[in-house]
């Protein structure tokens, strides 16, 4: 039995004062499932019927629909995620910021991502995107090393991410990101240092690096379920970050938050804009958005979703409206893991109290304004903000 999928009625959507809006757009497509990935995306054996081509023109709609429930607000940072938004090819990226820009007004200096499997991109490829406004590239690398590779079911060359970044550098590309993978079970130090060496040598001025989590119902979890691989060994995963971290200061980047560094004026705005509370509309299957106080999230399955647009629905299935007690909770947890820190002004006598504490044992330290992990803390820093909140 099929179900009709359904949308919910949304109460009246107002933007908060202040602050950047985004977009965040969700392209569900991959070539492959790797097996450490639980994001909502399908191959094509999986999906009967939603192609590429559809997929746009739904989300074509849903542009036009969202822009008329917000006022067609400015729109600061636009982030085509996924999902491999590279397997669109560049005239499907870029009809898509051609609907962003038939529904909404781009800010002068907005920023434009796009993350990019190095596999399916191309010199011209970058030269499209780039003329047709985006100004961000993020490439995930993972790892240079083949055996890592094996073991996370990446389809891509060891050597393709450094050549596709010259390739975006050479298109007119400034900003370029690199992500990264350390803790892989079978990786051995000298895998992640070449690592790291291979994401400097490609010319880029950010750098993601994110400690391998096993993530419940992934192939990677099954397998490690099994024996056939260890869990990654959280000692480990320490040591492997604070490669990661004096390698890539040395070069010159510095963390502005836990798991990003860049060089100056190389920080992700959209990621920015996550971290420090802004707003967002999130469009395509499975997305989220944050507008006002109420945290929104779309139907999952690409066929459902365009269905639902067809009708021409939002297709938003489920919302909740965040307390201030909820809101407060997101500000300590998301801000102390950034860079500038946390406003002691935010904490009550109770977490002050307990941020003391954190002082004394050398997680965080303080200016007396502000509450920032140290270079231990930043190892810990789950477990300090539990501890500052209590």
């Amino acid at each position: 039995m099929t179900l009709t999928p359904t949308a919910v009625d949304l109460p009246d959507l107002e933007l908060r004062a202040g602050g950047q809006f985004g977009l965040y757009i969700h392209v569900p497509f991959c070539f492959t499932r790797c097996g450490y990935c639980d994001f909502n995306t399908y191959t094509p054996a999986e999906l009967g019927g939603t192609n590429p081509d559809s997929w746009v023109a739904a989300v074509t709609v849903e542009l036009e629909l969202a822009a008329a429930r917000l006022g067609a607000p400015t729109v600061s940072t636009v982030f085509l995620g996924g999902g491999t938004p590279s397997l669109l090819g560049e005239t499907r990226l870029v009809r898509v910021m051609d609907a962003v820009r038939a529904n909404f007004t781009l800010a002068p200096d907005a920023e434009i991502t796009t993350e990019s499997n190095p596999e399916s991109t191309s010199p011209e490829f970058f030269e499209v995107i780039r003329a047709a406004g985006f100004t961000r590239v993020s490439l995930g690398m993972q790892s240079v090393s083949p055996k890592v590779l094996a073991v996370l079911e990446r389809i891509h060359s060891p050597g393709r991410p450094v050549a596709a970044a010259r390739e975006a550098r050479a298109a007119g590309f400034e900003h370029l990101n690199i992500d990264l993978i350390y803790g892989t079970p079978g990786e051995t130090d000298d895998d992640l240092a070449r690592s790291v060496d291979a994401a400097l040598e490609a010319g880029v001025d950010h750098v993601s690096a994110y400690g391998l989590i096993v993530e419940p119902g992934t192939a990677l979890a099954r397998r490690v379920r099994k024996g056939e691989l260890p869990a990654p060994d959280p000692d480990v995963l320490a040591h492997r970050y604070e490669l990661v971290d004096a390698a890539l200061r040395a070069a010159g980047m510095d963390w502005y938050e836990v798991s990003n560094w860049s060089r100056p004026g190389g920080q992700c705005r959209h990621n920015l804009g996550y971290w420090g509370g802004g707003q967002w509309w999130g469009a395509g299957p499975g997305a989220h958005g944050y507008i006002g106080d109420l945290r929104l999230w779309n139907i999952k399955h690409p066929n459902a979703y365009s269905e639902l647009l067809g009708k021409r629905l939002l297709p938003v299935t489920g919302f909740e409206k965040l307390s201030d007690a909820d809101r407060h909770t997101e500000d300590v947890m998301l801000r102390l893991r950034m860079r500038d820190g946390l406003p002691l002004s935010l904490l009550d006598a109770g977490e002050r109290e307990r941020a003391e504490v954190a002082v004394a044992d050398g997680l965080v330290f303080s200016d007396g304004a502000r509450l920032v992990l140290t270079d231990h803390g930043r190892l810990l820093a789950d477990a300090v903000v539990r501890s500052v909140l209590g």
